[in-house]
């Protein structure tokens, strides 16, 4: 019952937009001329049951379960929920849930049942309830917009106002998802920095964010200095562009320059793949085949390598990140007129002098922020990191060694059962507005660099 009212909108809209364009069409044939084209008067009826019946099912069915929930709980026996608290509470609802989807573990309590029983009913109401509003708001819509069809209607500045409003909704929706991403890890950081002083966290060497559970362990609030978590990351980043700058622009160079049109043809799709291969298949590949090559390599030359090791992780980072690069940098290469192009070879440059002396420093500013770009996603990078970096922070830059990173600490901090309001889980939000802020320096540098260095060609 869920896709149904979509399916309903749906058929709605295109009948809505069948009958607008079959009317504006029937007027036009009349002698009569339109103010707007058929396709504008269509396209009004599609917007018009589309956006506004669309909001009241994304709207339903947002609030639909925290409803059901409450009239549920309300509909209890009394005294069933008397001196609990708001989390056995809680089990009680997710118990009853897991029963009306069928599954039942050991013998609930009649009044558990029933409950269930009531939960299907409430849900099937529901979803029957929805369908009905979904049908008679379309038919009253379509009904609207067929009777605005008229000669002197302006059909096209009501489309245009309606995607208008669309793409400031949009924008809107963006921005406060951004800023709501901001509060919540600015609050969280301060309920941090009140338990664990600023300075410790910043500059302390020692990263040993558990609870411990012995006297004898460090002291009761755990060790949050992030520097050996920071240096990890850097070093894991500073491999991923070691190995993905040079292959991923002398790539994009080939290949917007040198390569010949049936390479290029078959490279091209090559790369694209390779940039939508899921990063937990690059973990897989790290850790099942860069990570052991690398020891043995290691061993063969006497050297020291440790199971995990930041080489192996970065090096595959920096292989995921090669598609990134050269894309980039074949964008800002296109982005030279051609003019220039000839204008070069005609005074006599070979193209290899071409690419160095005229095109390449043209689309340095696009390449830069290619770059730069590439480094944000670098130390945001999490599986590769969690499969094939390591878990324990060492004040290290040697790559052989294992390190871990900002991402992977953050995901092991909020594993388990640890309440919001200790260090532990608190650490993760602080690790997390570092990351955060890290990469919007990265990104406002990037954009800085391209407006500021971008030449603009007549």
């Amino acid at each position: 019952m869920t896709l149904a009212p979509f399916v309903i909108l749906l058929l709605a809209a295109v009948v809505g937009y069948a009958i607008n364009l079959q009317a504006a069409r029937a007027i036009r044939a009349g002698g009569t001329r339109l103010h707007s084209l058929e396709s504008f008067h269509a396209l009004f009826s599609l917007l018009l049951i589309l956006v506004p019946v669309l909001v009241l099912v994304l709207i339903w069915l947002a609030v639909e379960g925290a409803v059901i929930h409450w009239v549920l709980m309300a509909s209890l026996p009394e005294g069933v929920l008397e001196g609990m608290g708001s989390g056995q509470i809680q089990l009680i609802g997710a118990e009853i849930r897991s029963i009306a989807g069928g599954r039942v573990f050991g013998t609930p309590e009649d009044w558990k049942l029933e409950a269930a029983d009531r939960l299907v009913r409430y849900r099937a109401i529901s979803s029957w309830l929805l369908v009905v509003v979904v049908v008679l708001l379309s038919a009253g819509l379509i009904a609207f917009a067929r009777s605005r069809v008229a000669a002197e209607f302006r059909a096209r500045q009501r489309v245009e106002r309606i995607t208008s409003g669309l793409m400031i909704f949009c924008a809107t929706v963006a921005i406060f998802t951004t800023v709501g991403i901001v509060f919540a890890l600015t609050f969280e950081t301060i309920k941090f920095f009140q338990l664990v002083p600023f300075t410790e966290f910043l500059f302390g060497l020692n990263w040993e964010p558990q609870i411990p559970i012995r006297e004898d362990q460090i002291a009761a609030e755990g060790a949050f200095g992030a520097v050996p978590v920071f240096l990890g990351t850097i070093v894991i980043a500073s491999v991923a562009l070691l190995v993905a700058v040079p292959v991923g622009l002398l790539t994009g160079i080939y290949l917007n320059e040198f390569a010949p049109r049936k390479l290029r043809a078959g490279v091209k799709p090559v790369l694209e793949i390779l940039a939508g291969v899921p990063t937990v298949v690059y973990g897989f590949f790290a850790i099942l085949v860069v990570a052991p090559a690398l020891r043995t390599w290691g061993q063969s030359l006497g050297l020291d390598v440790a199971s995990n090791t930041a080489l192996a992780a970065g090096s595959v980072m920096g292989v995921m990140l090669i598609p990134f690069i050269s894309s980039f940098a074949d964008d800002a290469l296109s982005a030279v007129p051609q003019s220039l192009r000839d204008g070069a070879l005609a005074l006599g440059a070979t193209r290899a002098e071409m690419m160095l002396n005229v095109l390449f420093p043209a689309a340095i500013p696009g390449i830069v922020g290619g770059i730069l770009l590439a480094v944000s996603r670098a130390i945001g990078e999490t599986m590769i990191v969690v499969m094939a970096a390591g878990l324990i922070a060492r004040m290290t830059i040697n790559p052989l060694d294992s390190v871990t990173a900002v991402t992977v600490q953050i995901v092991t901090l909020l594993i388990g059962d640890t309440s919001f309001d200790d260090p532990k889980t608190l650490a993760a939000f602080a690790l997390g507005m570092v990351l955060f802020v890290a990469t919007l320096i990265i990104n406002v540098f990037a954009l800085r660099i391209v407006r500021k260095y971008r030449e603009i060609y007549d």
